[in-house]
């Protein structure tokens, strides 16, 4: 597997050429373009990786299954999906546009911006501080990874340039979504998208969902129901504007985010952290695409 593997990235690595790096936000422009790993951790705990898996980089929306996973142990079922949908829109990940002419006034699920900053509204505690706390030891947990902290830069920059995730924040609270205060939701939504992670980490999430919610160890920290909600939603919206055509190629509930890692679930059997910061015109890692492409083929993972 190991050969394949790096056989895989050797004839995909020419992919990042035709991406650009994230530089919206600053400390992502840093990346280099060039990077590419892959982690495959499977049922048996047994690890495959090639390529750059030890690199650090920020999650950023990779975060938004797993703070919907924690809402859901908080809140419930019931009231995390009456305040944000279950329907991709066809609309890149930063869009406003249907918060305002959809028929709901309520986002449209909790993979794009809009709806993420809403299931951070939703996150228990006493204060900001503490609710983020409660955000970064979940994904410590989940990730059996207990060194995650985030990166300060990066944070610094999402809170300074971060505008249009901030519009979108007020017109929630505008519509009564949000019912706490919007720039402390919002310092946990940019908080959570700046945590450092590996495609080594990502594996692990992903093997942790492709268990229904059990970490290696046997434990059991969600229940399979809020597992498979995770990846259903990851399966349906978890490649921004680019999800269906990701889900004939490859098939497999993913998740991407613009700092260039795509976590993978192949269910009941492992999973997939994927690292390349170079990125296509809808904010996904090009050269990961590619090399889940030949993966899934390869091995007939598709779900479908």
């Amino acid at each position: 597997m190991k050969n394949f593997l790096e056989g895989v990235i050797n004839r995909n690595n020419d992919k990042s050429d035709m991406g650009k790096v994230a530089d919206y936000i600053p400390g992502l422009s840093h990346a280099n373009k060039n990077h590419i790993g892959i982690c495959i951790i499977n049922s048996n705990n047994e690890i495959t990786q090639a390529g750059d898996t030890n690199i650090k980089f920020t999650i950023q929306s990779i975060s938004k299954p797993l703070t919907l996973m924690l809402a859901l142990l908080d809140r419930g079922e019931k009231y995390v999906f009456s305040k944000v949908g279950m329907e991709s829109t066809g609309d890149a990940f930063n869009s406003i546009k249907k918060l305002e002419t959809g028929k709901m006034r309520k986002p449209f699920n909790p993979m794009i911006n809009a709806g993420a900053i809403e299931v951070c509204s939703m996150i228990k505690g006493e204060d900001g501080e503490k609710k983020f706390k409660r955000v970064l030891d979940f994904f410590r947990i989940i990730s059996e990874n207990n060194t995650l902290n985030i990166n300060e830069e990066v944070f610094l920059g999402e809170k300074e340039t971060g505008n249009r995730n901030r519009a979108m924040g007020y017109f929630l609270k505008g519509e009564g979504l949000i019912t706490g205060d919007v720039e402390e939701v919002l310092d946990i939504y940019f908080k959570q998208c700046s945590i450092e992670i590996t495609a080594i980490d990502l594996a692990k999430i992903g093997l942790f969902l492709a268990r229904g919610g059990i970490l290696s160890t046997g434990e059991r920290i969600v229940s399979e129901h809020i597992a498979t909600i995770a990846k259903t939603l990851m399966a349906t919206c978890g490649m921004y504007d680019g999800s269906g055509e990701f889900a004939i190629k490859v098939g497999i509930p993913s998740k991407s985010g613009v700092g260039g890692g795509i976590l993978s679930v192949v269910p009941g059997k492992m999973g997939i952290g994927v690292f390349g910061p170079a990125l296509d015109t809808k904010g996904n890692s090009i050269a990961g695409i590619a090399v889940l492409e030949e993966i899934a083929e390869n091995f007939k993972f598709s779900i479908f």
